[in-house]
């Protein structure tokens, strides 16, 4: 994301920050965030400087993963399969919830530092686990700048391009996938399902980053070409500057974590433990 250096040729729905705060649950400002991986993707996220976002309906690759992250719930469906929109009354609201599942990402963090984070995510890791201890407030201020639609732009296939996801937080809500019903008597905002998921998962106990496109129409290129949305998002995140300024406030070893390995990769990269690190 860069600054825009084009005047809008045709209007398009830009992203907003924060625009569904009042829908969603938000940790306190000091709260501390836990993020699992490995050490080879956090270094690869260093020299790359940005945080990895996954398509909320792409959740398939890894054993555990939740296929119906973000999905309109089973007992809304009918009802949302019902409602049509009076101009496209080929379209339902079932339809738009799915689309804008597609067009949903997440970056997603634990609220507590439990044994189940450390022993169900990064299973592939190779040199050992890692945890990045973020603070919320510092998260929440980076992104909220790097995602500004109004001083940030897109690369879509090398091109620049508008701006056009919403940046939320929010806590997940853990319910009864299979009974729980949120659409009575009104159609809830899509964000809604986007932060909420299985009581299956609650172990998980999630603060989730989400990057969400309006979910009517399609979005175009100057030359009219459609775009596609990917799998997966990089997200600028300056990790040296998160270092610094205190967002990051420690990185955590996993017993099989190779140390020495980690220390001689950061040191590279001109990162040092602080003073009086263990």
């Amino acid at each position: 994301m860069d600054e825009p250096t084009t005047e809008r040729k045709n209007p398009v729905p830009l992203g907003a920050i924060e625009p569904h705060a009042a829908l969603l649950k938000r940790p306190a400002d000091d709260a501390l965030l836990y993020k699992i991986m490995s050490m080879e993707h956090l270094l690869h996220q260093i020299d790359g400087s940005y945080l990895h976002f996954n398509c909320i309906a792409g959740y398939r690759d890894f054993p555990g993963a939740d296929r119906h992250d973000g999905e309109q719930l089973p007992s809304d469906r009918p009802s949302n399969i019902a409602s049509k929109f009076e101009k496209a009354p080929g379209f339902s609201a079932a339809d738009y919830y799915d689309r804008c599942r597609s067009r949903t990402y997440a970056c997603c963090f634990a609220l507590e530092n439990s044994d189940y984070i450390w022993t169900n995510y990064a299973t592939s890791a190779q040199k050992g686990k890692i945890g990045i201890v973020f603070r919320f407030d510092g998260l929440r201020a980076m992104l909220n700048q790097t995602c500004d639609p109004e001083t940030s732009r897109l690369a879509y296939n090398g091109l620049p391009c508008h701006q056009i996801f919403s940046l939320n937080y929010g806590t997940v809500e853990y319910v009864d996938f299979d009974t729980h019903r949120i659409n009575m008597p009104y159609l809830p905002n899509p964000i809604r399902y986007a932060h909420m998921k299985s009581a299956l998962y609650k172990n998980e106990n999630e603060l989730r980053v989400t990057l969400s496109a309006l979910g009517m129409g399609h979005f175009a290129l100057n030359d009219g070409t459609i775009m596609d949305f990917p799998e997966h998002l990089q997200v600028p995140f300056d990790f040296r500057q998160a270092l610094a300024n205190g967002t990051i406030q420690m990185i955590l070893c996993a017993p099989d974590c190779d140390r020495e390995f980690l220390l001689s990769e950061l040191g590279k990269r001109r990162i040092a433990p602080a003073p009086g690190s263990p």
